[in-house]
């Protein structure tokens, strides 16, 4: 079996693009050989393979032999169902070649489109230069070609030659356009038309000689259906578009179908691509941002933050104050991922500035949450944030706390004191809102246990609400223990347990000074 040079081409532009070692290779025959059609890999183990089964012809085995840093699963997806339309495309090529043999200049044509659609990943370049190439050889003096666009219901132009025509979006239910008539019927049609109008006439009426034929995808699996439109109007010698015209071009209609479903198919793959490495990137940024609390020199402290997705909305902050004071502020974006993100850093960089400015929490947030409440209104998002100013000296802890459900004093006896919420969340709050707390603490002996409630969901009971005490039970066995042991323990609990709410962001922070 020899391997069609489009196919071939499609491998090795993957190959080249995705920094991949493929196989195509035909399984063993009774001589139990295998017959390798196409390999640019050494002769090792493959690391995923799928079968490719083509309409008519042998079944083939596709393998990914090193994927570089792409997932070989996931390459799959989209490599086995485009070599397989290559196939099929290539077998309906020998097909037409067969019954069209007088016809040498529309057999041309179909090689040069072939040629085409094999050799690029652009779909615009590739559709213009088919129907320049179609218009040539039929003699037609505009050509137009058409994509369907689902997310809003229109046909979209993606190229055209020749004279002047429509290039504005047609709705599919248009009840004259030539073109969303052909996409609802899914069938070819010749007519005429008035040169400047859209009114179709009979074949054979007066006006100037129109063929329009739907762009089909048959899938592997499933029924075929029309993605789009290929328009031919006017013929420079006044002929009329004949059945021989009609079935040329749903021929090379059928090509660009396949080639439409693979274009999809690959800028699907690349987008997926490209927003992993983004959200990578983001996590990365958003993970950097975040103070290294082991670095913290003003007291001792772990903190850890875990999003659900790859990045989320929890955060904590600390600040060396003067007069040996410490800061510890720590938040919770209502809402999960990028949006979420967003607010958070946006958080942390005003918040970093007003803890700085003045010395009150209650004074802290009322700034934070002014310059938050714009956004927070557009984002229809709200914030619980505790910010708390520690005097060791003075033996003092000083805290205003937005709504933030879950933080705790634990004293030397193993008491846990809760730093009772003082105001609403941010997004909630008014503007008479923020007030300040003052309790006892103890250097050396207290410590401060701050969390989120992901961290505590995630240790909840199917049947009880029982997270927050499970957290403060560790807390308080635990609490002898450096902050950084007390915090791993934490986290090792929430890895073995079986989350009974949908994943959240989960943070954890523990100090003592």
């Amino acid at each position: 079996m020899t391997l069609p040079d489009s196919v071939r081409r499609t491998l090795e532009e993957f190959s080249e693009a995705f920094d991949l070692s493929v196989r195509l290779v035909r399984p063993a025959s009774d001589d139990g050989s295998d017959d390798v059609l196409y390999t640019n890999a050494a002769p090792e183990a493959t690391t995923a393979s799928r079968t490719v089964a083509p309409r008519d012809g042998p079944r083939l085995v596709l393998e990914i032999v090193r994927a570089g840093s792409c997932d070989a699963e996931r390459v799959l997806d989209v490599l086995a169902p485009v070599v397989e339309q290559g196939l099929d495309a290539a077998r309906e090529l020998e097909f037409f070649t067969t019954e069209l043999s007088e016809r040498y200049e529309e057999i041309s044509l179909l090689y040069s489109i072939i040629e085409t659609l094999g050799s690029t990943l652009k779909l615009e370049d590739a559709a213009r230069v088919i129907l320049g190439e179609v218009c040539d050889t039929l003699g037609a003096r505009r050509g137009s070609l058409w994509v369907y666009a689902p997310e809003d219901d229109l046909l979209r132009l993606v190229a055209s030659v020749g004279e002047e025509g429509r290039a504005e979006p047609i709705g599919t239910d248009d009840p004259v356009a030539v073109s969303a008539y052909v996409f609802r019927e899914g069938r070819p049609i010749i007519a005429s038309r008035r040169r400047g109008t859209s009114e179709r006439a009979p074949a054979d009426g007066p006006g100037e000689s129109l063929l329009s034929v739907p762009i089909r995808y048959t899938p592997p699996t499933g029924d075929p259906r029309t993605v789009g439109v290929i328009n031919l109007i006017g013929r420079r010698e006044g002929e009329r578009f004949t059945a021989g015209d009609q079935k040329l071009l749903s021929a090379i209609a059928s090509q660009v179908g396949a080639a439409l479903e693979n274009n999809r198919l690959i800028r699907q793959s690349l987008s997926r691509e490209r927003m992993a490495r983004e959200m990578e990137l983001a996590h990365n940024l958003q993970m950097t941002l975040l103070p290294a609390a082991e670095r913290f020199e003003a007291a001792d402290v772990a903190a850890r933050v875990e999003p659900a997705a790859q990045v989320g909305g929890d955060f904590y902050q600390l600040f060396k104050l003067p007069d040996a004071r410490v800061g510890v502020m720590l938040g919770d974006v209502s809402q999960h991922g990028f949006p979420a993100a967003l607010m958070m850093t946006l958080t942390m960089s005003a918040a970093g500035i007003y803890a700085r400015e003045v010395t009150s929490p209650a004074r802290v947030l009322r700034d934070l949450d002014d310059a938050l409440a714009e956004e927070l209104e557009t984002t229809e998002m709200f914030l619980t944030v505790l910010y708390i100013v520690l005097d060791p000296l003075e033996g003092r802890l000083t805290y205003a706390n937005a709504g933030h459900p879950h933080a705790f004093v634990i004293r030397c006896d193993g008491r846990a004191e809760r730093l009772l919420a003082t105001d609403p969340p941010m997004g909630f709050a008014g503007p008479d809102s923020y007030s300040e707390r003052a309790l006892r603490w103890q250097s050396g002996e207290d410590l401060l246990l701050l969390f989120t409630d992901g961290l505590s969901d995630a240790l909840a009971s199917k049947t009880r609400n029982d997270g927050e005490e499970k957290v403060l039970q560790s807390v308080i066995a635990h609490r002898r223990e450096s902050p950084l042991e007390i915090v791993d323990a934490l986290f090792e609990m929430t890895a073995s347990a079986e989350p009974a709410m949908s994943g959240d962001d989960r943070t954890a922070l523990v100090l003592r000074t």
